[in-house]
C-alpha cells in the first residue's frame, strides 16, 4: 500500500483517497519575476514524479500548480525594466514552461494565474469577514485575525504564544494584532488593482492559493504539496482561510520538499546562490538534471555541485548503455522481482533513490543475459525503459542520449581491471593498484575493499 508522509501529522501514513481511484493534487507553483532555477527546478520533478507514479497505480488524478503573477516583487521587477506587469509575467510564464518541458515535467491539467480569480478570491474574503476571521483596517486593507482560528499553528507546529513573543509591534501598523496577514491590500499609486467591496486593491498571497485550490478541486482534496520554505507561514495561512471561510477540512496529505543546498545554504534568489535552469542545462541534459534531482529523497536536502551533476551524467550513460542495441518490443515481466522492488520503493513515500537502485541491478541483470539468452535480456531491457518511463526517466534513443559520450565500461572490462589492480596489489605495486582506482573512478565506477575482497558500484 502507498504511505505518504504528511507534514500535518508528522508521520507517514497510508494513503486513502477521498473518492475510489480520483486524486485531488495541488502544488504552489512560481511567481514569474524571473527564470526557474534549480530549486524551482525540484519542486516541479518531485510532483510531476508523484503524479506520474500516482497515475501508474491506476488513480484518476487532477493535477493543479498555480502561478502567482501578481505581488510586490513582480510589480518591482516590471518598474525596474520598464515594461508592463503584462509583458513581464507572460515572458517569464513562457521561459518557465519551456524550462519545464525540457526537464520532461508533464504540464497540470490545471494552472490557474492569480490575477485570473479575482472574483473566486473576493468571495472568499467576504466569508472570512461574514464568519468573523477577518477584518477590515482603517487603511482600507482587509486582514485576516489569527488569533480567531483556534488551530492556527497544527501544520507547522507553532504555537501562537511563542510566535507572539518573538514578534515586533510594527509602527503606525492598522492591524489588531502583529500575526494577522493580509488578506486585500488596499490600492497604491501606480500599481494594478481590482475592485471589491472594500474598495480597489488587489490580493495578498495567501489568499490566492486558497481561492484557486478550492475553486479547481473542492473545498476538501486530497494533497496539497511545494517546497519546505512554505510551510510557515504560508501553507499555515492557507488552511486558516480555507478552513474559516468552509468550516471544512482543507487537505488530508500535506507533502513538503527539500531545499536545495549551496555550501550548506538554501538555493534562493533572496542570497543570490542560484543556478537557474538555462544556466545548467548549458552543460548539462535535461535528463541528467533531472536523474540528479532524484538521486536524493524528495524530503532530504538535495546537495547541488558539478561532481554530483556528473556522477549524474555517467549514473545515466551507465542506464542508456545497457539499452543501446536492444529493440523495443511491448513484451516485459509485470509480475517480475524488479517491478516489485520498484512499486515497494515508490510506494515508501516515492522513494526514488531506491527505485533507482532497482534500475541499476536491472541493468546488471540485462548486461549478463545479452549474450547467454538474448530474448529475456531484451525483455528486461523492456522493462528498464517502462520502469525509468514512471519516473520520467529513459524515454530517449539511447544513441541520441550516447552521442558524444564517452565509452562506458563494461562489467567483464571492470572485473578484468579488478584483478589487475588485486595482482598489482599482490606483488607490492601501490602506483600501479592506484592508478587503475583512479582510471576506474574517472569512468564513474567506486571500488570498496573488504575483507571478502573488492566490489564496485557506479557513481
Amino acid at each position: 500500500m502507498l504511505t505518504i508522509y504528511n507534514s500535518l501529522t508528522k508521520q507517514k501514513q497510508a494513503f486513502v483517497p477521498i473518492q475510489p481511484n480520483k486524486i485531488g493534487l495541488y502544488v504552489c507553483g512560481m511567481t514569474v519575476y524571473d527564470y526557474c532555477h534549480i530549486g524551482h527546478a525540484r519542486v516541479m520533478v518531485v510532483f510531476d514524479t508523484v503524479v506520474r507514479y500516482l497515475r501508474s497505480l491506476g488513480y484518476q488524478v487532477t493535477y493543479v500548480r498555480n502561478i502567482t503573477d501578481i505581488d510586490d516583487k513582480i510589480i518591482q521587477r516590471a518598474h525596474d525594466h520598464g515594461e508592463t506587469i503584462e509583458n513581464l509575467t507572460n515572458r517569464f510564464i513562457q521561459a518557465m514552461h519551456e524550462d519545464t518541458a525540457a526537464l520532461g515535467v508533464l504540464p497540470p491539467d490545471h494552472e490557474p494565474r492569480a490575477t485570473q480569480f479575482i472574483p473566486q478570491i473576493v468571495t472568499l474574503i467576504q466569508r472570512l469577514l461574514d464568519n468573523g476571521y477577518a477584518y477590515i483596517t482603517p487603511h482600507g486593507d482587509v486582514c485576516y485575525a489569527v488569533q480567531h482560528f483556534a488551530d492556527y499553528g497544527k501544520l507547522s507546529g507553532k504555537r501562537l504564544e511563542d510566535l507572539r513573543a518573538g514578534e515586533r509591534v510594527e509602527i503606525d501598523s492598522s492591524k489588531q494584532q502583529p500575526l494577522d496577514f493580509v488578506l486585500w491590500k488596499a490600492a497604491k499609486p501606480n500599481e494594478p488593482s481590482w475592485f471589491s467591496p472594500w474598495g480597489a486593491g488587489r490580493p495578498g498571497w495567501h489568499i490566492e492559493c486558497s481561492a484557486m485550490s478550492t475553486d479547481c478541486l473542492g473545498n476538501h482534496f486530497d494533497i496539497h504539496g511545494g517546497g519546505m520554505d512554505l510551510q510557515f507561514p504560508h501553507h499555515e495561512n492557507e488552511i486558516a482561510q480555507s478552513e474559516g471561510a468552509t468550516g471544512e477540512v482543507f487537505v488530508n496529505v500535506w507533502m513538503h520538499n527539500g531545499f536545495v543546498r549551496i555550501n550548506d545554504e538554501k538555493m534562493s534568489k533572496s542570497l543570490g546562490n542560484f543556478f537557474t535552469v538555462r544556466e545548467v542545462l548549458k552543460q548539462y541534459s535535461a535528463e541528467v538534471i533531472r536523474y540528479f534531482i532524484l538521486t536524493s529523497h524528495y524530503r532530504s536536502p538535495l546537495n547541488y555541485s558539478d561532481q554530483e551533476l556528473e556522477s549524474a551524467k555517467q549514473a545515466l550513460t551507465r542506464l542508456y548503455t545497457t539499452l543501446r542495441g536492444l529493440p523495443i518490443t511491448a513484451e516485459s515481466g509485470l509480475d517480475n522481482l524488479y517491478n516489485q522492488r520498484f512499486i515497494f520503493a515508490m510506494n515508501d513515500d516515492f522513494n526514488t533513490p531506491e527505485a533507482l537502485a532497482v534500475l541499476f541491478d536491472l541493468s546488471k541483470e540485462v548486461n549478463k543475459l545479452r549474450d547467454k539468452e538474448p530474448t529475456q535480456a531484451i525483455r528486461l531491457g523492456n522493462e528498464l525503459r517502462r520502469l525509468g518511463g514512471i519516473i520520467g526517466l529513459l524515454q530517449l534513443e539511447p544513441e541520441v542520449f550516447l552521442q558524444g559520450q564517452p565509452e562506458i565500461l563494461s562489467a567483464a572490462e571492470i572485473e578484468h581491471l579488478i584483478t589487475e589492480r588485486q595482482a598489482a596489489r599482490l606483488r607490492r605495486d601501490w602506483a600501479m593498484a592506484d592508478q587503475i582506482r583512479d582510471q576506474l573512478q574517472a569512468r564513474g565506477i567506486i571500488l570498496e575493499d573488504t575483507a571478502q575482497g573488492t566490489s564496485w558500484r557506479a557513481m
